[in-house]
C-alpha cells in the first residue's frame, strides 16, 4: 500500500506511511460525526414513547461523550494531515532539488526551465493542498462511508441499497473522467509554461526590443499567450465541473430514493416510523460529505500531470560513481568517443586525442564542430555515446561526478553570477577560503581594476547575474574562482572572449603561472589566444581533422589551422 502511495502521490516512503495515519484519522473522524445521529435517534425515540423526561442526565452525559470522541480524532487527523504534510512537502522540494544536481546536462537539454521551476514550485505546491486538504479526506471518507454501508445493510438491505446506489455511480462518473481531466491540465500547464518564457524573455530581451522598435510587437504576441492561458484555463474548470456537477445530481436522487422505497415498506408494514426517520438522517449524512467528497476526487484527477511531471524528474537515471578517485596524474584521454545529444544527429564521431599533465592543449575549429562538446564531456557533464575518456588513466564514466569536478577549475564563455558581492562570487571557487586567498585570486585575474572603482570595493553588491558589470568584467571574476580553486585540470571555453587586447595578456601572463604542472584545455577563436599553446587540436564536423605543434600546422600547406590563421590576420586589416 505505501508503494502505490509513493507512485501515485509522488511520496517518499515517511511520507506515505503519515498519508496511511492521515486516512485512518479522518475515517475515525467521519465515524465519531455518526454518533450524534444514534444520539438523536435514541432521544427521539424516548421522546415519543415518553420516557425521555426522566433521562436528561443521561443524554447530557452522552452528548458529552459524543464531543470528546469527536475531539480526539479530529485532533489526530489535524495533525496528521496538516503537520506532516508540510514537513513532506519540504523534504519533497529538497529531493527533487538533489535529484536535480545528480542528473546529467542532457536531461536539462530536453526539458524548459520555466516547465522545471513549474514543477519544483507550483506542482508541488499543488500537491501540498491535496496532501492537507483533499487525499487524505477522500480516501477517509470513502473507507468510513463503506463501513456506516455494510452496517446498514446488516439493518434493512433494501433501504441501504436505496440510500447507497448513487454513491459508487456517482464516483464512477467521476474516477472516469481522470483521463479527460488530464488532458485539459496538460494543455493549461503547457500553455502557462510558453507565458513564464514569453514574460522571462520579454524582461531579458526589453533592451533589444526596444531598439528595434519591436515592443509592440511582442506585447501583442505575449496578450495572445494570456488569453490562450484564460481560455486553457477556463476549459479545464468546465471539464471538470461538468462531471461533478452530475455526480452531485445523482445523488440528490438518492434522496428521493429513501423516501420513495421507505413509504411503501412503511404502508406495508416492513419498516416503522423511527426506522424510517433513521434512514433518512443517514441518508442526509452520508450525501453531504460525499457531495463535497466529489469535489476532492475531482482535485485528485488534477493530480495526475503534476505527479507525473515529479516521476519523471524522481526516476530519471542518475549520473552514479565510485568516490574512489586516485588517478596516475591528469593527462585527459579521448579514446574513439561519439556523442550525440539526440538520435538525429551525431556531434562527435570517433574523436581521439590525449590532452596531457603541464601542456596547454587548444581546441580550435568551426563553430559547431564539437569543441563546446568535447570540453563538456572532460568533465563529464554528459556521457559519451561510444568510447571512453580517462583521466590518470581512470574511465570517468565510472566516477561520480562531484568527485570527478572536484579535480576541475572551469571557466566558461557563459558566466553565472549572484546577486552577491564580488568577494563572495568568487569565493564559490572554494567555499571556505579566506579573505586574503580571495583577494590574491582576484588580483590574478586583473580585478583590482574594476572593483576598487566600486563604491564598496569588493563588497560591492554586483546585482542578480552581475548586472552592474560589464561583460570583461563579469568574465575575470569567473577566472578568479578558477584561480582560487586552484585545480589540476583547467577547462577554459572563450574565457578571454570578453576581454580587450590589454586585459587578454594580463590573464594569459596569470594563466601561464597557474598551469605549470596542470591540464589545460583552452577553446578559443582567436588564434593570438592558442599561439602559445602546446598542442592545437583542430574539430571538425565532430572530427579531429588535424592535431600537432602550432608552429608544425602553421608550416603545412594543407593545414586547416593554417588557413584559419590566414584568414583571422585577413580579416584584421579589414576597415571601414
Amino acid at each position: 500500500m505505501k508503494k502505490a502511495m509513493m507512485k501515485r502521490f509522488a511520496l517518499t516512503e515517511k511520507g506515505a506511511a503519515d498519508m496511511i495515519k492521515a486516512i485512518l484519522a479522518v475515517t475515525l473522524s467521519n465515524i465519531a460525526l455518526m454518533i450524534p445521529v444514534g444520539l438523536l435517534f435514541t432521544f427521539t425515540g424516548s421522546f415519543l414513547d415518553g420516557t425521555a423526561a426522566g433521562r436528561w442526565a443521561y443524554y447530557l452525559l452522552f452528548a458529552a461523550v459524543c464531543l470528546v470522541l469527536i475531539f480526539v480524532p479530529n485532533y489526530w487527523q489535524y495533525n496528521a494531515t496538516f503537520f506532516a504534510t508540510y514537513v513532506e512537502s519540504g523534504k519533497r522540494r529538497i529531493a527533487l532539488a538533489e535529484k536535480l544536481r545528480k542528473l546529467p546536462l542532457s536531461f536539462f537539454g530536453k526539458k524548459d526551465l520555466a516547465d522545471l521551476t513549474n514543477t519544483i514550485m507550483a506542482d508541488a505546491e499543488t500537491l501540498e493542498h491535496a496532501s492537507s486538504h483533499q487525499i487524505p479526506q477522500f480516501y477517509g471518507s470513502l473507507l468510513s462511508t463503506s463501513l456506516i454501508c455494510i452496517g446498514l445493510f446488516f439493518y434493512k438491505w433494501e433501504m441501504a441499497l436505496a440510500a447507497i446506489w448513487p454513491i459508487p455511480v456517482a464516483i464512477f462518473i467521476v474516477a472516469a473522467s481522470r483521463k479527460v481531466q488530464a488532458h485539459f491540465i496538460r494543455r493549461q500547464s503547457a500553455s502557462k509554461v510558453r507565458l513564464n518564457d514569453a514574460v522571462q524573455e520579454f524582461i531579458e530581451a526589453s533592451r533589444d526590443l526596444k531598439s528595434c522598435n519591436a515592443e509592440d510587437a511582442y506585447l501583442m504576441e505575449l496578450d495572445d499567450k494570456i488569453d490562450d492561458v484564460e481560455k486553457k484555463a477556463i476549459g479545464a474548470e468546465l471539464g471538470q465541473a461538468a462531471f461533478i456537477v452530475s455526480a452531485q445530481l445523482i445523488l440528490k436522487i438518492g434522496v428521493g430514493t429513501v423516501a420513495v422505497v421507505g413509504s411503501a415498506m412503511l404502508l406495508q408494514g416492513r419498516l416503522n416510523v423511527m426506522e424510517f426517520f433513521s434512514f433518512l438522517l443517514v441518508a442526509s449524512r452520508l450525501y453531504e460529505p460525499m457531495s463535497g467528497n466529489l469535489i476532492n476526487l475531482g482535485m485528485l484527477n488534477l493530480l495526475t500531470v503534476p505527479v507525473e511531471r515529479m516521476n519523471e524528474i524522481t526516476t530519471h537515471p542518475a549520473q552514479t560513481g565510485t568516490a574512489d578517485f586516485c588517478p596516475a596524474g591528469y593527462d585527459i584521454c579521448f579514446e574513439n568517443v561519439g556523442f550525440s545529444y539526440d538520435r538525429e544527429k551525431t556531434v562527435l564521431n570517433d574523436v581521439s586525442f590525449t590532452a596531457k599533465q603541464g601542456e596547454v592543449t587548444a581546441l580550435v575549429g568551426p563553430s559547431g564542430g564539437g569543441k563546446t562538446t568535447v570540453s563538456r564531456l572532460a568533465a563529464r557533464f554528459w556521457d559519451v555515446g561510444k568510447g571512453r575518456i580517462t583521466v590518470g588513466g581512470q574511465d570517468i564514466s565510472q566516477i561520480d561526478p562531484e568527485t570527478l569536478l572536484g579535480v576541475y577549475s572551469i571557466v566558461f564563455q557563459d558566466v553565472t553570477l549572484f546577486n552577491n558581492s564580488i568577494l563572495e562570487n568568487i569565493r564559490v571557487g572554494k567555499k571556505d577560503a579566506a579573505d586574503e586567498e580571495v583577494m590574491a585570486a582576484a588580483r590574478l585575474a586583473n580585478c583590482d581594476e574594476f572593483a576598487l572603482k566600486l563604491p564598496q570595493g569588493y563588497a560591492t553588491v554586483i546585482g542578480e547575474n552581475g548586472s552592474e558589470l560589464s561583460g570583461g568584467e563579469r568574465q575575470r571574476i569567473s577566472i578568479a574562482r578558477a584561480f582560487l580553486k586552484d585545480a589540476p585540470i583547467i577547462l577554459l571555453d572563450e574565457a578571454s572572449a570578453s576581454l580587450d587586447v590589454e586585459n587578454e595578456t594580463v590573464i594569459q601572463e596569470a594563466l601561464s603561472r597557474l598551469i605549470r604542472n596542470k591540464t589545460v584545455i583552452v577553446i578559443a577563436h582567436r588564434m593570438r589566444t592558442v599561439s602559445g599553446a602546446d598542442k592545437i587540436v583542430v574539430l571538425s564536423d565532430g572530427k579531429v581533422s588535424e592535431e600537432g605543434k602550432p608552429e608544425e600546422l602553421l608550416a603545412r600547406q594543407d593545414s586547416a589551422f593554417r588557413r584559419m590563421a590566414e584568414l583571422q590576420t585577413a580579416s584584421a586589416d579589414w576597415s571601414i
